[in-house]
């Protein structure tokens, strides 16, 4: 069943926190990244063609790779949207770095959804006009993930913009950030579309902008947009989502990067640590697990796996031939992943490769625990719940693992469609964004 029925603006029903278990998924990967959601049960089998285990779903227009998030009764997600029916979109494992030419007008939209019915509670249009950078061809205008603390929704679009909202859908502030020209370094006509996705803390909205000319991460005031601290960054495009981690009371943001993943204090924006050396097109989000920050990446001459300790500070970038350090806990020079983040679920860490390859580790020792194989090709990331595992390939088939240290294929499940956004979990509902659809799937 399709709804698009418009719904009279009504204030979100339920003030949880943004850790509440298993209820808010604030921003890309839920809580701080972590892609977990506890305290529901959550569905092994349905099928959207055949609306088994379907709760509701909504079509969109546009093409957009950025993933829903939820807060309460709600679900926010954005969208670019030009005259094309059909929009290019190359998805499986290719080496083509041509970016396509869409000389067109685009309107970029944030969307809230109702979560019980997928109805459209409001729309909201951040910009106009043709795109001031090119994307890749299994990219798309509007890959960044919004993020929401319950009050307000944040929505970057990259070049056209950041954009505020409120949780009814009122504009509150909007900051142009300049030109962000992600791409291919080494070839740099080969722009590929700006990727990484704002996140809140604390009355912050923090955003990474690794990109051609001029990197930074910055903190704004959510309720104003004003720029509290910029750091610059000597780094090449990144397409990885910044994550705060929280210890003994003080926070800092953590980033991927080649030239420079690291750590930097969320008051000052000052470095904290630093890495160098990985992979030269970095996009997995660091995790926060254990005490460790986990940061992966591959592509060029490494493709590491890195647990970097919680206490590290200054540069603790691994000397030739070592795995560890005093601040990296253990390594692998070449296990790692490519486009998806990795998921620490209880005491193990999960890494699948965009060519299926699933390896699970002992996430606090490096340790191998297996490593299988799933049929398709990934970008979008794990999530778990309840104790399973679902990984969702781009060609719609969600596969259902137990997470244990034995591998347990518990189910295959068709979206019926290309999925390239990785899904969100409220109250045991995954939510997903497929090429046409905002989609809820749960159980009996």
């Amino acid at each position: 069943m399709c709804l698009v029925l418009i719904l009279a603006v009504v204030p979100l029903r339920g003030a949880e926190q943004p850790d509440a278990p298993g209820v808010n998924w604030p921003g890309f990967r839920g809580w701080r990244a972590g892609g977990v959601s506890e305290g529901y049960a959550t569905p092994v089998s349905w099928s959207v063609p055949e609306s088994r285990n379907l709760k509701w779903k909504t079509p969109l227009p546009g093409l957009a790779h950025s993933s829903p998030v939820v807060w309460g009764d709600r679900v926010f997600v954005t969208t670019a949207v030009s005259n094309k029916d059909e929009p290019t979109l190359k998805v499986g494992m290719y080496g083509d770095v041509e970016p396509v030419d869409e000389p067109e007008a685009f309107a970029w939209k944030v969307y809230c959804l109702d979560t019980l019915s997928g109805a459209i509670v409001w729309e909201q249009t951040a910009n106009t006009g043709v795109p001031k950078i090119k994307r890749h061809p299994k990219s798309s205008h509007a890959n960044s993930t919004p993020a929401t603390d319950g009050e307000h929704v944040v929505a970057f679009f990259g070049s056209e913009g950041l954009s505020c909202y409120d949780i009814t859908g009122k504009l509150l502030w909007q900051k142009d950030l300049g030109l962000l020209d992600s791409g291919f370094f080494r070839m740099p006509s080969a722009q590929w579309g700006f990727g990484s996705s704002p996140i809140i803390h604390a009355g912050r909205v923090i955003v990474q902008c690794d990109v051609q000319k001029g990197s930074f991460l910055a903190a704004l005031d959510v309720a104003t947009g004003h720029e509290i601290w910029r750091t610059p960054r000597d780094d090449v495009p990144t397409w990885s989502t910044p994550t705060v981690a929280v210890r003994e009371g003080k926070a800092q943001v953590v980033v991927n990067g080649f030239r420079h993943a690291g750590g930097y204090d969320f008051e000052t924006g000052n470095e904290v640590w630093r890495l160098t050396g990985g992979g030269d097109i970095p996009v997995p989000t660091p995790l926060v697990a254990h005490d460790l920050f986990f940061l992966t990446s591959a592509h060029g001459g490494l493709s590491p796996l890195y647990a970097i300790k919680a206490e590290a500070r200054g540069d603790v970038s691994l000397a030739d031939g070592a795995a560890a350090n005093d601040g990296v806990g253990w390594s692998y020079p070449r296990q790692g992943c490519y486009m998806p983040t990795p998921l620490v679920y209880g005491d193990y860490l999960y890494c699948c490769r965009d060519n299926g390859t699933l390896v699970c580790y002992r996430a606090k020792t490096g340790e191998q625990v297996y490593a299988e194989r799933l049929k398709g090709g990934f970008s979008a990331s794990p999530v778990a719940a309840d104790g399973k595992l679902y990984f969702t390939s781009e060609s719609g088939d969600v596969h259902v693992a137990k997470a244990d240290p034995e591998f347990a294929l518990l189910g295959t499940n068709s979206m019926g469609e290309t999925c390239m956004a990785t899904p969100a979990i409220s109250r045991g509902t995954l939510f997903f964004r497929t090429r046409r659809n905002v989609v809820a799937v749960a159980g009996d």
